[in-house]
């Protein structure tokens, strides 16, 4: 049985791992009510700004723009991936990197052969998981979100447009954890270049309305489209921030539960132990009183 400073000193150690996995906990909390009220206020504006666009991309507007014509077989791709800078974050980071290279596996096994599939990712467990299996990543943000800001994710957006429109790329794709709940989190990996396109209902069309804009609707949609992507970009980094901050929640939540089941079994233990030790001191003593006797 083991020695009963070695049980208090588990205890101990268990004890202390416990404070630190609940004040990891409350960090983790304020930091999620933080980056889910940036995500809720960027929601609308980014889901309207898409529906803005689908309804200006029309006829002509669209036929000679490269962000908004898709491309068949697309050779050239441009994958950007969001994880995060640390650890302690349950499935967060292995859930993510799992689906996204089952999906390169399955859609993209040409391109990984012909060397025409790169890689940008943001946060350093992206970085160290896809540079150590021979992925082809061509630029990491590692620190990233430690200031957190659109205009540093904007210009990732910016500098990957840029290379699309000089024919670099034929596609570009983001993958990143969407925000669900503080214990679920969607994995996606959406094409964002060239610019899916959404259905458009707008009843106002049934009465007959007809828009006059000022200057043309093509003059706007040419303008607004950087928005658009630099608004997608940030949506993505916005909801994989908040997504990690539910993950980490959740498991130093889980942590606290486990270091205090330990702390239990690790005291019955030790109450045996001493039980033991008092039954054999006893038994010691009896015997040396006979002898005595005797």
């Amino acid at each position: 049985m083991a020695n009963l400073r070695e049980i208090r000193d588990r205890i101990s150690s268990v004890k202390n791992t416990q404070q630190i996995t609940k004040a990891m906990k409350m960090v983790a909390a304020a930091r999620l009510r933080k980056a889910q009220d940036r995500l809720i206020a960027t929601r609308p504006y980014a889901a309207t700004l898409s529906k803005v666009v689908s309804k200006l991309a029309t006829g002509d507007n669209a036929a000679d723009n490269r962000y908004l014509n898709p491309i068949s077989n697309p050779e050239k791709i441009l994958l950007i991936i969001i994880g995060s800078d640390r650890g302690l974050c349950g499935g967060f980071n292995t859930n993510l990197f799992r689906y996204i290279e089952d999906r390169i596996k399955s859609e993209f096994s040409k391109h990984i052969a012909e060397k025409t599939l790169e890689l940008i990712c943001i946060g350093r467990k992206a970085n160290d998981h896809f540079r150590k299996r021979g992925y082809n990543v061509i630029e990491s943000h590692i620190g990233f979100f430690d200031k957190l800001n659109f205009e540093s994710t904007a210009s990732i957006m910016r500098n990957a447009a840029k290379e699309f429109e000089s024919a670099k790329y034929d596609a570009v794709f983001v993958g990143f954890n969407e925000f669900k709940s503080v214990i679920s989190q969607n994995r996606v990996m959406q094409q964002v270049l060239p610019i899916q396109l959404e259905e458009v209902n707008d009843d106002e069309n049934a009465y007959g309305v007809d828009y006059i804009y000022e200057p043309s609707d093509k003059e706007i949609l040419e303008r607004i489209l950087p928005l658009h992507l630099n608004t997608q970009m940030w949506r993505a980094v916005l909801e994989s921030n908040a997504s990690e901050q539910g993950a980490r929640m959740a498991a130093m939540d889980n942590a606290t539960e486990n270091a205090s089941e330990i702390m239990r079994q690790l005291k019955l233990k030790y109450n045996q132990a001493r039980q033991a030790a008092i039954t054999t001191e006893i038994s010691e003593i009896v015997s040396g009183a006979e002898a005595l006797n005797n």
